[in-house]
């Protein structure tokens, strides 16, 4: 059972974390995001230690098509984003973890 957390982001996203005790940090600075983004996540997709991927919400909209697509059907690991709004895609990361809306709005 993959245990790791890894966080992809700029330094100044991921230090909060590292000071936190979270060993798996890929700096990607924000003018390299277009360039670099890909293969950190890429490389925590492929890691099998790790079980929660961490990004900014911001930062999807800098991978490209394939890997976007790849992480966000991805259920081990399962990325958690943060940003981007109040409830922005937790629902969404809740159900496909679990398989369930524990929020149906029908009950």
């Amino acid at each position: 059972m993959s245990q790791e957390i890894a966080v992809v982001g700029s330094p100044e996203f991921t230090t909060g974390f590292r000071l936190a005790g979270v060993r798996k940090c890929e700096n990607v600075p924000d003018d390299e995001k277009d360039d670099r983004l890909d293969e950190a996540v890429e490389g925590a997709l492929s890691d099998d230690d790790v079980g929660i991927i961490v990004m900014l919400d911001d930062d999807l909209d800098h991978l490209s098509r394939t890997v976007r697509r790849d992480v966000e059907g991805s259920v081990e690991p399962v990325l958690v984003t943060l940003g981007g709004g109040a409830g922005s895609g937790l629902r969404e990361q809740i159900k496909r973890a679990i398989g369930i809306d524990l929020m149906d709005e029908e009950e």
